[in-house]
């Protein structure tokens, strides 16, 4: 660990308080859900709150986020749901031949790096829903950046944790390390050359990140360190409006963005379980457990051999969600032992998630990454822009939907969930960062709160478990050990997380209640739900 990490990782309180209110802002730190909460207040609605708070992450929290992350977003307007996939694509030069000789996908450095989407994501929920000046929702991302901020614990942890992985990487020690070592929770940090950026991308609304002077200072450093991406690879990124796809789950309408994102792996988990006789027992009950860590890895496997870029899907997703389909794989279900339907051993992740919620109605589901942490390690000279590894998401497995190739989108993580109503109207923003956790979270979440009617505060604080591959599953520290007895007994082998402390993610929620709002916020991160 490095000089001045904290020993160990600092542990959450046992549980918060939900919190009520009109407006509503719910952020995995303190200062972005302030940033989005100052937005509400100055009359803003609940787009230029999640942007507010979406840009301040990118300071106070760079440990999952930065310019160079990717984006997805579901909006409810007040009348209906608009989906947004701000995901990057790979560089033109990216053909299987690229990667000749090599086993996986770079993890690391400009060839992990596709071209980074959540700019261009901003920019398009602005132009389309924004109420407020874009240089009033960016002034407090630049201000903690220009002025300093002082480093939240769990974050200050994670930092230090990154530092013993990038330390020797330039652009990253310029950044982000003090005299070659991590912020100390508490201490006041300046990144002045990312306050320039966000400053950059505000005045020319995001024109200087694609086309303009942080592009050609991107180019510049990938071409000197060996990397593909061009100048025209950069200039032809787009976010695409995508239509959501949802399952009837418990009365209510879950929804999730298509892929590239594993969100429909969440959907798949939620039908089987719910085709497999979910809901009979109680929340904690051995009957329960098992039964949602089946259908899990069921989807798991599915979603492993089917999710790509849209336009490389050999399976559309109504295919994958169809009753009929999701009751004949319920029906591999074996209530008395664990199966193992052969998908592959996930990996770490590092991501961010905000929901909002506005007096008028309209809510945001909103998150953004940069993968593995600080992402790829590269963090272009001058700008403080860290650049994302989603290239990671790819496979090099020849005529697989996910092989990589030029111009196409990887396999995501990254996913926000929304859920309607038995009346069709709003309920539910909710996410839960953390790599491969996060389809996992949203089951374990959406089983809680739709089908044992616990608050979204209860929800979050309850210990979790994660299926690792195989019949492996990690419970979290505070699990029943009778539930963990009850596992083993069928069959199931329990592990310890390949990612230790990061391992079971960190929710936020926002739920509709008749006066207004019911935020939580997890305290395994340093966030708050906050409103008025």
């Amino acid at each position: 660990m490095s000089a001045g990490a904290s020993p160990e990782f600092p542990e959450p309180v046992a549980s918060r308080a939900p919190v009520y209110a009109r407006n509503m802002v719910a952020t995995s730190q303190p200062l972005a859900a302030q940033a989005g909460l100052a937005m509400l207040a100055a009359g803003g609605n609940a787009v230029d709150a999640a942007l507010a708070a979406a840009m301040a992450l990118t300071v106070v929290e760079p440990t999952g986020c930065g310019l160079g992350s990717d984006a997805f977003a579901i909006v409810w307007d007040g009348e209906r749901l608009h989906g947004l996939n701000a995901s990057g694509r790979s560089p033109s030069a990216w053909t299987p031949d690229y990667f000749a000789g090599l086993e996986k996908m770079p993890q690391r450095g400009w060839d992990s790096v596709t071209v980074p989407g959540v700019v261009g994501g901003w920019m398009a929920l602005w132009r389309r829903f924004g109420s407020l000046p874009l240089a009033t929702i960016g002034a407090p991302a630049a201000g903690y950046a220009r002025h300093g901020f002082q480093v939240s614990p769990s974050i200050a942890f994670r930092w230090a944790f990154e530092a013993d992985i990038h330390g020797g990487e330039g652009g990253f020690s310029e950044a982000f390390l003090v005299d070659g070592r991590a912020p100390r929770t508490g201490e006041t940090f300046r990144l002045p050359a990312l306050a320039a950026s966000i400053e950059d991308i505000v005045a020319t609304e995001g024109e200087s990140f694609y086309r303009g002077a942080l592009a050609a200072r991107m180019v510049a450093d990938a071409r000197a360190k060996g990397g593909a991406m061009t100048a025209d690879d950069l200039a032809a990124e787009r976010p695409d409006w995508v239509d959501t796809v949802a399952v009837e789950f418990a009365g209510a309408s879950v929804h999730e963005i298509p892929p590239n994102g594993h969100g429909i792996a969440a959907l798949i988990a939620l039908g089987i379980a719910e085709r497999a006789g979910i809901g009979r027992r109680p929340v904690d009950d051995i009957d329960t457990l098992h039964v949602a860590i089946e259908a899990m890895k069921l989807a798991m496997a599915d979603a492993a051999e089917y999710v790509a870029d849209p336009h490389s899907l050999r399976l559309h997703p109504a295919d994958l969600l169809d009753k009929a389909y999701l009751g004949t794989r319920a029906r591999l279900v074996d209530i008395e032992r664990a199966g193992d339907p052969g998908h592959g051993a996930p990996g770490p992740g590092g991501t961010v998630y905000l929901a909002a919620g506005d007096a008028s109605g309209m809510m945001v589901s909103f998150i953004q990454s940069n993968f593995m942490g600080f992402g790829s390690g590269v963090v272009v000279p001058g700008t403080g822009i860290s650049l994302q590894n989603r290239g990671s998401g790819f496979t090099l497995r020849p005529g697989h939907a996910n092989t990589v190739g030029p111009r196409k989108r990887p396999a995501h993580t990254i996913i926000p969930a929304f859920v309607r109503g038995p009346d069709g109207g709003a309920l539910m923003a909710l996410g839960v960062m953390g790599g491969p956790m996060q389809p996992q979270g949203h089951l374990q979440l959406l089983l809680r709160t739709l089908v044992y009617g616990q608050d979204p505060q209860l929800a979050i604080d309850a210990p979790r478990w994660r299926v690792i591959s195989g019949r492996k599953v990690a419970v979290e520290p505070g699990f029943d050990s009778r539930l963990v007895a009850g596992l083993r007994a069928r069959g199931h082998e329990i592990v310890d997380p390949p990612d230790g402390v990061f391992a079971f993610g960190g929710a936020q929620m926002v739920m509709r209640t008749r006066g207004g709002y019911v935020g939580g916020s997890d305290a395994r991160k340093d966030g708050q739900a906050v409103g008025f």
